[in-house]
């Protein structure tokens, strides 16, 4: 790994204004990040963030000896939970606990989960999913960073070329992000084959950007025109439900975002889509604000040009 990735991986918030800088997440994006980074901590820190998402009322009222004995675990263990969560220390993760506490105990609990049987009446699989992608989108919307976010909108309005990564569910994805810029006059590619990705990312430069769309963070291909785009020179943004995966290493911006549970029929690379698209629109729809005076004209005549194709034709 060269000097320019691992300062990029070490410092993922140098490119923020001053007083952009994300602060500690509040106490609704803490249960957000809960669900987004436990999949990928070791069993020990797994053992912390559970309880604190469990009971965050009776964590909130432990000193951080207190909560290493209820997990099984040590004091470092629990510091380091809370500094992965986004907290400087214990003491700032108890007081994003106590505030969490009180959110729930003045709302009422969901009357659902997402927890599917095979046997269950479709009317529940609705409830239970619609419940489920609220939650997702609430969790997503919890974690993004509002600075990395601008960051990324303001490099794709500026753009020479946008190029989009993704495979499988996430090659969805990348083209709904595509199509949507084509329409107000950007150009942009979503490239789901893994070598015309890295040949077109070869020709990258300075003043492109190229997005990879991946929840795990480490799909080769996409990792692979990523890093080739990044070694160009080209502005880099990673979609990602693992913001410390492999995919970090080469992105200038990192959007995380937050996934339904896992089940038997609906495997975490399905469900995270409803995320990306959430973090896509916001794209979109910062791009489209920035460059308004061409946009709105763009997307009005795309609208035109396509209108006759949404009326009943004429015998």
């Amino acid at each position: 790994m060269d000097k320019s990735v691992k300062e990029s991986f070490a410092n993922p918030v140098r490119d923020l204004a001053p007083g952009r800088r994300p602060g500690p997440p509040g106490p609704a994006a803490l249960a957000a990040k809960v669900r987004t980074m436990a999949p990928s901590m070791t069993r020990s820190m797994q053992r912390v963030a559970e309880a604190v998402a469990g009971d965050p009322a009776g964590c909130a009222r432990l000193t951080v000896t207190g909560l290493a004995e209820r997990t099984g675990t040590s004091e470092a263990t629990v510091v380091r939970t809370s500094r992965l969560l986004g907290y400087p220390g214990y003491r700032d993760l108890r007081l994003a606990l106590a505030g969490l506490a009180a959110q729930q105990a003045s709302g009422a609990a969901p009357s659902v989960t997402a927890d599917i049987a095979v046997d269950d009446p479709i009317e529940d699989v609705i409830a239970k999913l619609a419940h489920d992608e609220r939650q997702t989108l609430a969790d997503t919307a919890a974690g993004l960073d509002p600075g990395q976010v601008e960051a990324a909108v303001n490099a794709m309005a500026g753009a020479r070329r946008i190029d989009v990564y993704g495979v499988g569910a996430s090659a969805l994805v990348a083209q709904d992000l595509v199509q949507k810029l084509l329409r107000i006059g950007l150009v942009a590619h979503a490239h789901a084959d893994p070598h015309l990705a890295v040949t077109t990312a070869v020709q990258l430069r300075s003043g492109d950007v190229a997005i990879a769309i991946t929840h795990s963070g480490r799909t080769v291909d996409v990792l692979e025109p990523l890093r080739v785009a990044f070694d160009r020179g080209a502005t880099t943004v990673a979609i990602t439900g693992r913001p410390d995966g492999e995919v970090a290493q080469y992105a200038d911006h990192v959007l995380t975002t937050s996934t339904a549970r896992e089940s038997d029929l609906r495997p975490a690379a399905m469900s995270s889509r409803t995320s990306q698209l959430l973090v896509v629109d916001c794209l979109f729809i910062g791009v489209a604000q920035r460059t308004y005076e061409t946009a709105a004209p763009a997307l009005s005549d795309s609208y035109e040009a396509l209108a006759h194709r949404h009326s009943p034709r004429q015998r």
